[in-house]
């Protein structure tokens, strides 16, 4: 799976569909900065999305991720379904892994806070002190940010 050539491929087929990026980025409900990242090869199609850009490029799943058409005689060692659940699968992963960033900057926001109320006193206990609330408050917006990211996704 290369995902230059999948960019590559998926230009390719949209071409022959005669859709410039702007018409599939609206049938698909994303933007036409994303379709261009696409067939740059700068990122890859979000799981949620291939089944309808394979459907709107007349391709199957497998095409898509070998980034070229399957020969007439041509034999696949998986399926469509293996290859839906392992994309799948794959972003859940993904989605873990965010909430879980997400969980661990939030509890270092809070023992930066926790910190933060060790020092007092002095002005430069004052400065570290609100050097650690601030930090600690910043972390932890990031984290939520970072957990609610990852539920909207697929949790």
């Amino acid at each position: 799976m290369n995902q230059h050539n999948i960019g590559n491929f998926i230009g390719i087929k949209r071409r022959e569909k005669n859709l410039t990026q702007e018409q599939l980025a609206e049938r698909l409900g994303v933007s036409n900065k994303t379709i261009s990242k696409w067939e740059n090869g700068k990122c890859m199609p979000d799981y949620s999305i291939i089944e309808l850009l394979c459907k709107e490029l007349d391709i199957t799943l497998a095409e898509l991720l070998d980034g070229e058409e399957k020969e007439p005689n041509s034999i696949r060692v998986y399926d469509e379904d293996q290859v839906k659940s392992l994309l799948c699968k794959i972003q859940k992963l993904e989605n873990n892994y965010t909430y879980a960033i997400g969980a661990i900057l939030a509890a270092v926001g809070l023992i930066s806070l926790v910190l933060a109320s060790l020092f007092d006193g002095s002005h430069l206990n004052d400065f570290i002190s609100g050097c650690l609330s601030g930090f600690g408050f910043s972390i932890i917006v990031v984290g939520v940010i970072a957990i609610i990211k990852s539920f909207k996704k697929g949790h």
